[in-house]
């Protein structure tokens, strides 16, 4: 397997935009277009239009990044955090602080504390309204690598939580708690008349 951090792009050489600026430039891009939109035809669809291209272009990115780190399908959930922590350096730089970390054989956490995104639409004053495309975000990355979880959302930097918290697990770990609580359905008597609770 190759390391992507020593395929990263190194200092600019004369001439050249870093990997910063360019990033930089792509936020101000970002951030543009969807002030653009949201004055044109409404901030619902600056949502709903930002959550489609986010998960389209975070599917690509993280089937490039498989492909550069040999990566095949049905990752493990420390591979999985492993990847997800490589994809959002390579997407965000430092402009996004989060962390992923492994909590069972197939399942992690992901929190996310600083987003230069909310920041951003903070200092416009556009934030209210805005819907965070993070859970589109991540169902692209969870589809360019191939591996199907079951990803919720607990808390929300947005809507006042301390970070933006995920928990996921791996397909067999969330097809046995399924498993699990349809068997416990099954086994609970019914009385007739009755619903069952």
């Amino acid at each position: 397997m190759t390391s992507s951090a020593s395929q990263a792009p190194g200092p600019a050489g004369p001439g050249e935009p870093s990997a910063d600026l360019l990033r930089q430039f792509w936020w101000l891009h970002d951030a543009r277009w969807y002030q653009g939109v949201a004055r044109r035809f409404g901030q619902d669809a600056a949502n709903e239009v930002n959550a489609e291209a986010m998960q389209f272009v975070t599917r690509r990115i993280a089937s490039a990044y498989a492909r550069e780190e040999g990566l095949g399908p049905g990752l493990s959930a420390a591979e999985l955090a492993t990847a997800l922590t490589g994809i959002s350096e390579l997407m965000t730089g430092d402009a996004v602080e989060a962390s992923n970390k492994v909590t069972g054989e197939e399942s992690f956490e992901t929190a996310v504390t600083r987003n230069f995104a909310l920041e951003m639409l903070a200092r416009a004053g556009t934030l209210e309204g805005y819907e965070c495309p993070c859970p589109q975000m991540r169902a692209g990355w969870f589809e360019g690598l191939k591996t199907e979880v079951s990803d919720h959302r607990v808390e929300c930097l947005r809507t006042g939580g301390s970070a933006c918290r995920f928990r996921t697990s791996t397909a067999s770990d969330a097809a046995a708690a399924t498993d699990a609580a349809t068997a416990a359905t099954a086994a609970t008597p019914t009385v007739p008349g009755k619903e069952t609770p």
